[in-house]
């Protein structure tokens, strides 16, 4: 390991792996060997986890690499729905991202506004030659956006550790929300939200999400040391309700393109994007609220 990676943080990543074979166990029992999306999305988690222990077990190059990983994958997976253009389309967003790169091997501290810039200089680009494709491109745009500021958090005012330990939050809170709105919708949810854009969430969805979120926060404040218990409750509401939103932007988006999922890459959850649709808003939100706190 490298010596940022702490015992700490590795006891706190074994409870989560702990927690998911609990739950992937649970739910064989109960589903015996009947197929069901809950099945799919839990055991999909195994392939999930382990690219984000990856990314903090490498920190801090293991941040710039996660953000390549989601951003490159999202311009695979838009690239189709820009019809004819598709092949210039991923051609002009490799670009982006190989150009942020590069300026951030140069200047570090330069990263996350250099994948923010490179995004929005390939949407003027494209704009300005009237190309088709224009909401994957901003899907594209806004994912660059949001997803630059997980870098960000190699940056913050807490010393390595701090930081990485701040890092671990964003995705484990992130990921739990996500989790607990889906299962608590699927459990208790009768009012819709938001009907027209995604029938599935629900108040009670919502509601089970923050629960969670806030718990989770509380307990993983008290392990790592990271604030008050009121200041980590009222982050935990604040990201489970920014990755409420996130989900709803994407999925207008996809009502809008006429697709379900944005690919197929993750089985019983769809492409990077249906995942990673949460964090494009929690990234920049954890940043901001703790570098203005």
């Amino acid at each position: 390991m490298n010596g940022i990676f702490t015992a700490q943080l590795g006891y706190a990543m074994a409870a989560l792996y702990v927690l998911l074979g609990v739950v992937s166990t649970g739910v064989g029992l109960a589903l015996g060997s009947r197929t069901s999306q809950l099945r799919d999305q839990v055991n999909a988690w195994w392939f999930i986890f382990p690219i984000v222990s990856c990314g903090l077990i490498l920190y801090p190059v293991g941040a710039p690499l996660l953000a390549l990983v989601i951003c490159g994958l999202a311009a695979r997976e838009l690239a189709p729905y820009c019809g004819a253009a598709s092949g210039r389309f991923l051609g002009v967003a490799i670009a982006s991202l190989l150009a942020a790169v590069c300026a951030g091997t140069f200047a570090p501290s330069s990263l996350p506004a250099a994948f923010a810039l490179a995004s929005l200089a390939a949407a003027a680009y494209l704009w300005r030659s009237r190309e088709p494709g224009a909401l994957p491109w901003l899907l594209f745009a806004l994912t660059c956006f949001g997803i630059s500021f997980v870098p960000a958090f190699v940056h913050l005012p807490f010393g390595p550790k701090g930081n990485l330990s701040w890092l671990f939050y964003l995705f484990i809170v992130t990921a739990l929300n996500d989790i607990a709105q889906f299962t608590s919708g699927k459990l208790f949810g009768k009012q819709k939200i938001v009907p027209q854009i995604s029938p599935q969430k629900t108040w009670q969805g919502l509601l089970g999400g923050v629960v969670v979120s806030t718990l989770l926060s509380l307990v993983l404040g008290a392990y790592f040391g990271l604030g008050q218990p009121a200041w980590l409750a009222a982050i935990a509401v604040l990201l489970s309700v920014g990755g409420f939103a996130g989900d709803v932007m994407f999925s207008a988006a996809k009502r809008k393109l006429g697709i379900k999922d944005f690919s197929n890459l993750i089985p019983g959850h769809g492409g990077m994007l249906d995942r990673a649709d949460s964090l494009v808003v929690t990234a920049p939100l954890l940043y901001l609220l703790l570098i203005y706190r």
